[in-house]
């Protein structure tokens, strides 16, 4: 048998793993922090859920895994966790508004298979539903800096608003039918420079004089303040630009600041206001950790009934990993805290060991019987960072030996002095 991976997913190898889970218990901590309660929903989901047209798009559909059930009945595998979060709402009439929860899970895509692109990969969604307010969408971006600041890793987060790029393009004059597809243009400004966006707005049928007022407007500089005083001037009056000012108030008694971008822009259709993108400091990893926006429309029109303001973001976990990889030379290979050796002592060996795990700390035992040179090289070669040997002579004492494997100093400890010592 040829032995492959499915195309387009990959295994976590034990120090991959420990890694992941530090990320996702990291950012569960921050969650939990700011109220945000964990909602978890099937990977299966009925097929006309997520064909819903209000869900992600006839371009989405296009990578849905679609299977059948003994019954005949269509299903498929989710490929985000908003579409399981707009089906529990309207599942759950009698849910507290505002609904604040956040959900970790493996989504599917049956996409081309690129570099760094699985059909398989983990989301970590955060989302508010049922609060139009923009203290929401502070307490997001504050919650995104917390996270950020607890996993170690300098951010700066970005935002913009969807009404105020749609104000932009009105002033510009383009047509309104078509500000959809200028604004997932714009989007591009980042990403691949200003001549490219020129050249989609220009097949978009935008006369070029248009096309230089938009990119004028978009690239203003300045701090927020200045930024906002200038779009003032130019547009007068803007929905969009109030919000703004409203996000920035609120960011600064929740003691925060982040980056007023006006080009931002997010490059899905669904967004209705606020769109928001977090950015590594100082690391390789160049494309955003963290992302989102408000949606207001989407979960009412999924559900065809009610109004469900709604604001959200995602953190990509895989990034995340890549830039903490890239500072930490040394991977933990285990969670074992302690390698417990028995020379001839096997039952009382494993009578310590149970020990010293009632008291909650992580020993694993060499249940083998190997040498005491093999054992160090296998606890030395995980990275474990105590063993403690356990001979004849050390039991006569009531006492093992405890080796501190960074420094090798040993001493003679009774099992209850080990449990002290390593819990500190």
């Amino acid at each position: 048998m040829n032995l492959q991976l499915p195309k387009g997913t990959r295994d976590f190898s034990p120090e991959e793993k420990i890694l992941m889970d530090k990320i996702v218990g990291t950012l569960k901590e921050v969650f939990g922090l700011y109220g945000y309660a964990p909602l978890d929903t099937p990977i299966l989901e009925k097929f006309d859920v997520l064909a819903s047209k209000y869900a992600g798009g006839t371009e989405i559909l296009k990578e849905t895994f679609k299977l059948k059930d003994q019954g005949s009945r269509e299903l498929g595998l989710r490929y985000d966790l908003t579409v399981p979060l707009a089906r529990y709402v309207g599942m759950n009439p009698n849910i507290k508004m505002p609904f604040k929860r956040y959900q970790v899970g493996e989504v599917f895509r049956d996409g081309p298979v690129a570099s760094a692109r699985y059909r398989q990969f983990l989301q970590c969604d955060v989302d508010v539903v049922g609060s139009a307010s923009m203290a929401s969408d502070a307490e997001l971006i504050a919650l995104i800096y917390a996270a950020f600041c607890k996993l170690n890793l300098e951010v700066v987060a970005k935002f913009n608003n969807r009404k105020l790029l749609n104000d932009i393009l009105d002033y510009c004059g383009t047509d309104k039918s078509n500000q959809e597809a200028v604004i997932l243009s714009i989007d591009k400004l980042e990403k691949f420079g200003v001549n490219v966006v020129k050249n989609e707005l220009r097949e978009q049928k935008i006369e070029d004089k248009k096309i230089s007022k938009i990119i004028d407007i978009i690239s203003i500089k300045g701090n927020n303040q200045q930024k906002i005083n200038q779009l003032k001037n130019i547009l007068k009056k803007s929905e969009g630009l109030d919000e703004i000012g409203q996000l920035l108030e609120y960011l600064k008694s929740l003691g925060f600041e982040a980056e007023f971008d006006v080009s931002l822009a997010r490059g899905l259709a669904y967004y209705t206001g606020t769109v928001i993108e977090a950015f590594l400091k100082n690391s390789n990893v160049k494309s955003s950790v963290c992302a989102g926006g408000r949606y207001d429309s989407m979960i009412g029109a999924f559900l065809e009934k009610g109004n469900y303001p709604a604001v959200g973001v995602s953190f990509g976990v895989d990034r995340i990993y890549d830039a903490l990889s890239e500072k930490q030379a040394a991977k933990q290979k285990t969670n074992t805290q302690v390698y417990i050796i028995p020379i001839k002592t096997l039952n009382e060996s494993m009578k310590i060991a149970q020990q010293l795990r009632d008291a909650g700390i992580n020993a694993d035992i060499d249940l083998m019987e190997r040498g005491p040179s093999k054992n160090l090289e296998y606890a030395n070669s995980l990275g474990i960072p105590y063993v403690v040997f356990v001979g004849k002579k050390e039991l006569e004492q009531d006492k093992v030996k405890l080796r501190d494997m960074k420094t090798g100093k040993e001493e003679m400890l009774t099992t209850k002095e080990v449990i002290k010592k390593l819990k500190l």
